[in-house]
């Protein structure tokens, strides 16, 4: 449904969910026109959505929440963050109670006090052109991937700061130089980067606390890219792509790997379903684990229920333009985002609670 419903609170609702700050206001909770641009879960029955309606020609910034999985939502104190016009997604990053971040790939803002006020965040030393990739929260800290590009010649640096810091600087000794580079991290019993660069051999990293790391044998052959999922019953599970294109064009060869603890050795050969350029890669347990691509104007889930041995696939053919913040907070529940407010086909977002398997609308109404 793409308008929807004036919804009703419930009291216990209201007096529950307290941790970002409502506007006073007698529009309704959802407003009209409201598309979904990013959510930000902190458990499974408690989420965040930032989102965007029409209004006065352009686009205006709505941030929803909930403590029961969806059923009722309450509206919240919404970041000053325009909807930009290149399509570049503007992504809500939660930790805890107070703490959040927002970004759209150049421009930051964080928040300490639960959405009353927000303020910029600068990555210190870094030139535009940049893109802002990932940022996640670790043992009171926060930590950004950030790449730079020009002549040629690219950079993809890790940066760091304390949560809600409006300060961001580049952590010594964790960086990739190159024509193409690249990054990614996660976090969720403890912390993974891994940084490379032209599909030659990559970097890991791990930490048990955030503040002391060790280098760890990479995830992927040489001549892949790995995708970092949290560590789930003490094992890390990790997604291995070539160049995307290939083997055809709109496609991705992928294969599984596994290790049997956080810096252990990876190993594994399953192939995942090649349809679709990765969006996304989250793993619910050590065994289920779900591929977010787009291709062709479809959508595609790829999931395992059996650690990579066999896969189902979730055609979301209706938007098609973009799939992202692909999660799992707990419990076999997942999210995702399907589409951009502003795309013709305008947005949802998607919640599974079966580690994948099968995937619903969540409705705002």
């Amino acid at each position: 449904m793409r308008t929807p419903r004036r919804a009703a609170l419930l009291v216990s609702v209201i007096a529950l969910l307290a941790a970002f700050a409502s506007p006073a206001t007698a529009e309704p909770v959802v407003p009209s026109g409201f598309q979904p641009a990013s959510t930000s879960w902190t458990g499974p029955d408690r989420g965040y959505v930032l989102g965007y309606r029409p209004c006065a020609g352009t686009w205006c910034p709505v941030l929803l929440g909930t403590t029961d999985a969806g059923r009722h939502w309450r509206r919240l104190g919404a970041p000053p963050m325009a909807l930009p016009d290149n399509h570049n997604h503007v992504a809500l990053r939660v930790f805890g109670d107070r703490v959040a971040y927002i970004e759209d790939g150049v421009h930051v803002l964080t928040t300490r006090d639960g959405g009353v006020s927000w303020q910029p965040v600068t990555p210190a030393g870094a030139r535009e052109p940049y893109y802002l990739s990932k940022i996640a929260e670790a043992g009171g800290r926060v930590f950004a991937l950030l790449t730079s590009y020009g002549d040629g010649r690219g950079s993809t640096r890790l940066y760091s700061g304390a949560a809600g810091s409006p300060a961001l600087v580049p952590v010594p000794g964790f960086s990739a130089t190159g024509g193409l580079t690249y990054g990614d991290l996660a976090v969720g019993g403890g912390l993974q980067i891994a940084l490379g660069a032209d599909y030659g051999t990559e970097q890991y990293w791990t930490s048990r606390d955030g503040a002391r790391f060790a280098p760890a044998d990479p995830p992927c052959p040489e001549g892949q890219v790995a995708s970092l999922s949290a560590v789930r019953d003490g094992q890390v599970v990790a997604l291995c792509s070539s160049s995307p294109g290939s083997p055809q064009p709109g496609s991705t060869e992928r294969q599984l790997r596994h290790a049997p603890q956080l810096g252990a050795r990876f190993s594994g050969t399953d192939a995942a379903p090649f349809a679709g350029i990765n969006q996304g890669f989250a793993a619910s347990s050590p065994k289920s684990a779900t591929v977010a691509a787009v291709a062709g104007g479809v959508g595609f889930l790829h999931t395992t229920a059996d650690g990579g041995h066999t896969w189902t696939t979730a055609e979301l053919s209706d938007r098609g333009f973009a799939l992202t913040d692909l999660d799992f907070p707990g419990r076999g529940v997942g999210v995702v985002v399907d589409g951009q407010p502003d795309a013709s086909g305008g947005s949802a977002v998607y919640r599974t609670t079966d580690g994948g398997r099968t995937w619903r609308e969540l409705r705002f109404g």
